[in-house]
């Protein structure tokens, strides 16, 4: 403790006042159970901690809480439960998921996870790109180049080559156009039979992604989507109007002037000449619904930050409607990532980046004289390989650009996930191999260590680490933190031996070890990563 940094107007003390003082301090205060040992330095009071209480305190902790060990501190105690929305991952039916997609994704399914652990009700949507002129296009093209039997064995890929098809021809042949937006108006009319076919391509669709999230560990309580608020606009732009917000333009269209001033560069474009509603309007009509259907404290919209002047513009046209509770909702934006690329070309489909890491990490395993015989080659290469994509993803700030790299993602040395991977593995093994003979009873002075020490004091930060990404919803506090412990257990597993040692050094040793591991896996699980046992 710095006793400069407790007195009152701290500028006029000299050196040795302040040592003076840092004397007078040290005598008052008495040492307890937990600080063994009180002395003076240049001008600071030192405060030694009772190591075996430290040992015992926190290994009991860790532990004993599982799964909850740093959520339950008191940094959190009196935190009230609340209903939180998270919109993420939102792709585009019969479009690319592009790399954007993914990084919502997994942002998204970060933050529902952090939200879930705090004690909050979570409610995860997938808000569909499944309505607008593609779906005219689609039901057109569908009709002259598609394939039924390819549309049920492979959804995404066949409704995107012929959305591909149809755009091409569209533009030579004028009445492929025409038949386009008649489709799309006969849908906007609700006609059955466009209806029927376009409600086949998204369910076929939804099955399809549900399928490919669960291979990347994230699933979604909703399926909702831009078409679920095609009547619900009309009522918008009605409430927009009562209000007198709307305005018509000379072109037609009618906008919503968000400056009071007819300042052009804030004015936001509601309704299309023809009637129809646009993006805007179905975000505030799923806003509204939203509201009514889950009550909501907090929602969280989760996307790039090229809309983050879309997100003020709904915001604040929920609040010119007299929606008070607009301030409950929150965008958070990220950066863009530049050059990922498969072997196949551009990333299409999710499902090609799944692949490219299972292939990768396949590879990469095959090369390694260490890798032991897995039960589940395949899974055990996606899990670390989508740790790998995770952490390098997770690494920075949100908002920051980066260049992607799959070389950089899956460099075995250095902080990458296949490091953690490896580690948790590592420490997984320990514990097959010694067995839990050893872990009933323990003798916490045999961990005087510095090494040991240092894991402890680590440990028992985890809470501060939890409690800051909860503050600002950024995972690189966590990832750092993990990294960190992974380099003490790594220095650890070479100086704290457990063969050959006595058995109560031995059985000390492997409760610290389970420790680490138990918080590694919690962190982990945290960022949307499953931990494996052998790799």
């Amino acid at each position: 403790l710095s006793v400069d940094s407790i007195l009152e107007n701290n500028n006029d003390h000299s050196r040795p006042d302040i040592q003076v003082q840092a004397m007078r301090l040290a005598e008052k205060l008495k040492c307890d159970t937990v600080v063994s040992e009180i002395s003076t330095g240049q001008g600071t009071v030192n405060f030694k901690i009772n190591r075996e209480l430290l040992t015992k305190t926190v290994l009991q902790q860790v532990i004993n809480d599982g799964s909850k060990y740093g959520l339950k501190s008191e940094l959190f105690s009196g935190l009230p439960q609340k209903k939180v929305v998270v919109e993420f991952s939102s792709p585009n039916v019969a479009k690319k998921f592009h790399v954007g997609h993914l990084r919502s994704t997994i942002i998204g399914n970060f933050i529902a996870n952090l939200k879930e652990a705090l004690g909050h009700q979570v409610t995860r949507i997938n808000y569909l790109g499944d309505w607008g002129m593609q779906f005219g296009l689609l039901g057109t093209g569908f009709q002259l180049f598609g394939y039924e039997e390819k549309l049920q064995s492979n959804p995404l890929q066949h409704l995107f080559e012929v959305y591909v098809q149809v755009n091409k021809e569209a533009t030579d042949d004028k009445n492929i156009a025409k038949s386009a937006h008649e489709f799309f108006q006969r849908l906007e009319l609700g006609d059955t039979q466009a209806l029927a076919l376009w409600q086949k391509f998204r369910d076929l669709s939804v099955g399809e992604y549900v399928r490919i999230y669960k291979r990347l560990g994230v699933h979604f309580d909703e399926y909702s989507g831009e078409s679920f608020y095609r009547e619900k606009s009309q009522e918008v732009l009605k409430l927009l109007d009562s209000k007198g917000l709307l305005q018509k333009t000379v072109k037609g269209t009618a906008v919503v002037d968000l400056s009071g001033n007819g300042d052009p560069s804030s004015v936001c474009t509601v309704m299309r000449s023809d009637g129809t509603s646009l993006y805007a309007t179905r975000d505030l009509a799923a806003a509204i619904d939203r509201m009514d259907k889950y009550n909501f404290d907090t929602m969280i919209y989760v996307t790039d930050k090229g809309q983050k002047k879309h997100f003020q513009q709904v915001f604040q046209m929920l609040q010119m409607m007299g929606y008070d509770w607009a301030e409950r909702c929150q965008h958070v934006p990220f950066g863009v990532v530049q050059g990922m690329k498969t072997r196949r070309g551009n990333v299409t489909f999710l499902e090609d980046v799944l692949n490219e890491i299972q292939s990768r990490m396949l590879q990469n395993m095959a090369s390694v004289k260490t890798t032991r015989e897995l039960e589940n080659p395949q899974e055990t290469a996606e899990r670390v390989g989508l740790a790998a994509l995770i952490i390098q993803d997770f690494k920075g700030l949100l908002l920051s650009d980066y260049q992607f790299s799959w070389d950089r993602v899956f460099q075995s040395r250095g902080d990458t996930g296949v490091f953690l991977q490896y580690t948790h593995a590592r420490l997984h093994s320990l514990e097959e191999t010694f067995g839990c003979g050893y872990l009933n009873d323990f003798n916490t002075a045999c961990l005087q260590e510095p090494q040991s020490v240092s894991i402890l004091q680590h440990l028992l930060r985890f809470d501060e680490v939890l409690y800051r990404s909860s503050q600002d919803l950024q995972p690189r506090h966590i990832v750092s933190y993990l990294l960190t412990l992974s380099h003490l257990a790594a220095m650890a597993h070479k100086t704290l031996l457990i063969k050959d040692s006595p058995p109560e050094v031995a059985g000390a040793r492997l409760h610290l070890f389970r420790a680490v591991r138990s918080v590694l896996a919690n962190g982990m699980k945290l960022l949307g990563i499953t931990p494996v046992c052998r790799m």
